[in-house]
């Protein structure tokens, strides 16, 4: 009988946590339409190539810092990289050859998996992003991520808050805002790697 309630009380659990995420795994779904990524992959996990992939970041940012803040939307944002994608790519090898490395670097709109991710105040739920991916030579060390739409890597804290707030609605800015939601995001991770699996 002990046995039997404790089943029941277990799915009773599952049935309760399940129904309480479908909600908010909808509208995690969504984010990804709002969001658009920069993505900047190292050459190797060596110390030095590690410094080199964050002298490649800044670089990138303060090229794409007046292609990013004056965006509107991810559309304008996606058609402003594409547009200036040389002079981006060009910036980042300027600067890998400057200090001295003969990494080739590959600059590409990408539409990718990320896992679940934090950006300071923020915290972005996994899926498939749109994104902007900088490849350093081999692109096999640890990367690095910001997100460009809205542009919360290229403002400061009141401005990033105040782009957040324009680009999504109140329930998706409550969802990236809030680290209360962390157990929810794990989960939807879980069902999202479930559901992959039988697509």
């Amino acid at each position: 009988m002990k046995k039997l309630f404790t089943k029941a009380l277990a799915v009773a659990f599952a049935l309760t946590t399940l129904y309480s995420v479908i909600p908010f795994q909808s509208a995690c779904s969504e984010i990804p339409d709002e969001v658009f990524r920069l993505h900047i992959l190292a050459n190797s996990d060596s110390d030095d190539d590690q410094r080199l992939k964050l002298c490649v970041r800044d670089k990138v940012l303060e090229a794409g810092k007046e292609l990013f803040t004056q965006a509107s939307s991810k559309t304008f944002a996606e058609e402003t990289v594409a547009k200036n994608l040389d002079k981006i790519r060009n910036a980042a090898l300027d600067t890998v050859r400057s200090l001295g490395y003969d990494y080739d670097v590959k600059a590409e709109l990408k539409n990718m998996y990320f896992s679940t991710r934090h950006y300071e105040d923020y915290t972005l739920p996994s899926g498939m992003y749109d994104a902007l991916r900088i490849t350093i030579g081999s692109g096999k060390g640890h990367n690095w991520w910001c997100v460009m739409y809205p542009s919360l890597c290229v403002s400061s804290a009141q401005e990033r808050d105040q782009k957040a707030m324009e680009a999504f609605d109140e329930c998706e800015y409550d969802i990236v805002r809030r680290e209360k939601h962390e157990y929810k995001f794990k989960i939807v991770e879980i069902y999202e790697k479930i559901a992959s699996f039988f697509r």
